[in-house]
């Protein structure tokens, strides 16, 4: 039997080996963010990509999560475990990755390179949102009875360092040229290549998580075996298992859709947004290109503190809707500022990312843990993909729209108006929060504001 003290230091050990890949793999997907002014000018590229083109790009992560990928595999991740089916899409994510990385040094031509992006960016993605939908899973395990939320905000949290690193590294790893200087393909990929490397690190990890997982069901196994005190019979386990009819019970559920689609539109708001970071922030603040990384990457490191400490707060006294709209109301404030205030005025930029970054860590500590709260354990995976495969949705248009209103308008003007698109995804997040609200006021029973804790 599992001693205590194993108990509760294992968790924190398979913790640990969770969050690398998923730094690894927030890294790589944010490795252009405070690039992305660059491809306004794609004559000053060797690569030649234009914003639409990036925005074409970035899109990519989406396309198989959307047309059915992220769904099935999210299935056959309650099929198979997250041992098998986890490893299968930690593999296609850095392969993915080593995909993009070669299609932006091979030296075809620009709409060639990109197509072979396009391809590595969708297996990155499919693999990245599988792999993320696994490390959720086996948290949501390894943390059944224990501070879950914390748990799951600290994953976050230390995932999303990934990001802060990425916006603050890229333009230093792709140092500012003098006027007329063109970026080589190595100069580009520099980031990509640092992405790779960080993307083995977290293979090896979780081939060591995998070990310990296995461990842990075997003991797991043989407690459940021993003979028990009580008169009882023990629940037969097909009871247990997946069955793809448990889908339709999750399409029914109204508290589960309206946080998928309050997934979809407020994680859209942020993450479609960081895409395209210093495209933005630039020409509205008037900010060199390091002034802007260090503006952005507010976000990360503002989750780093406080996704843990909110995640402590729903596991201790709940109130999950509460902060859900809270976070929302943040989200909104930030893109209106962003929208409509006074341009050229940096201190307007910094208010907004710290606006953005407490809603960012509100909304994920509140809303990842309250899905346990909604489904059973047997199609959690499931539950989980079903949302990530929404916000995909979501995330691929609003960033082919976003790069597409780059390009088509000249910079201050396209800034504005893409804010303006945030600014209404914000309001429909908002709604639907106070949705959430009233549902769980209505229904106490769904423990919506409940201690994640008890």
């Amino acid at each position: 039997m599992t001693s205590p003290f194993n108990k509760k230091i294992l968790p924190w050990l398979a913790l640990a080996c969770l969050v690398v890949p998923m730094f690894a793999s927030y890294f790589f997907d944010d490795m252009f963010s405070t690039l992305s002014h660059l491809f306004e000018n794609p004559s000053l590229l060797e690569l030649g990509w234009n914003s639409a083109d990036y925005g074409l790009y970035t899109s990519g992560y989406s396309v198989l999560c959307v047309f059915g990928g992220l769904v099935i595999c999210g299935m056959l991740l309650d099929k198979w475990g997250v041992r098998i089916t986890g490893s299968i899409f930690v593999g296609m994510m850095a392969g993915g990755a080593a995909l993009v990385a070669w299609a932006i040094t091979s030296g075809l031509a620009p709409k060639a390179s990109l197509r072979i992006a396009y391809i590595g960016c969708m297996l990155f993605g499919l693999g990245s949102e599988i792999a993320g939908v696994a490390v959720t899973r086996s948290i949501a395990k390894w943390f059944k009875d224990g501070p879950m939320a914390f748990a799951m905000g600290l994953q976050l949290a230390i995932a999303r360092l990934g990001t802060a690193f990425a916006l603050v590294m890229s333009p230093r790893l792709v140092a500012a040229k003098a006027p007329g200087e063109v970026y080589s393909l190595m100069e580009t990929a520099r980031p990509a290549f640092l992405g790779l490397g960080l993307m083995a690190a977290g293979m090896i990890l979780w081939a060591l998580f995998v070990a310990m997982d296995a461990r842990f069901d075997r003991k797991d196994s043989s407690v459940a075996s021993l003979p028990q005190n009580d008169s009882k019979p023990q629940n037969d386990s097909k009871e247990e298992q997946f069955r793809f009819s448990d889908v339709l019970g999750l399409l029914k559920n109204k508290q589960f859709i309206m946080i998928a689609l309050l997934c979809v539109f407020f994680y859209s708001s942020i993450i479609s947004f960081k895409k395209f970071a210093s495209a933005i922030l630039i020409p509205r603040f008037e900010v060199p290109v390091e002034a802007a990384s260090w503006m952005v990457s507010m976000l990360p490191f503002s989750t780093v503190i406080f996704a843990p400490l909110f995640g402590i707060m729903v596991d201790k006294i709940g109130k999950g809707t509460r902060w859900m709209v809270a976070g929302a109301i943040l989200a909104l404030v930030a893109h209106v500022l962003l929208a409509f205030a006074p341009a050229g005025v940096p201190f307007y930029g910094y208010m907004s990312m710290v606006f953005l970054g407490f809603g960012y860590s509100l909304v994920p500590a509140a809303m990842w843990p309250s899905v346990p709260k909604l489904v059973p354990a047997k199609v959690l995976g499931t539950a989980y993909a079903l949302i990530y495969w929404v916000q995909n949705l979501g995330l691929m248009l609003f960033k082919m729209f976003a790069g597409n209103i780059l390009a088509d308008r000249e910079a201050a003007p396209g800034a504005v108006a893409v804010e303006i698109m945030f600014v209404t995804v914000c309001v429909i997040a908002l709604l639907l929060s106070i949705g959430l609200r009233r549902s769980s006021a209505k229904k106490p029973e769904l423990r919506l504001d409940a201690p994640s804790g008890k």
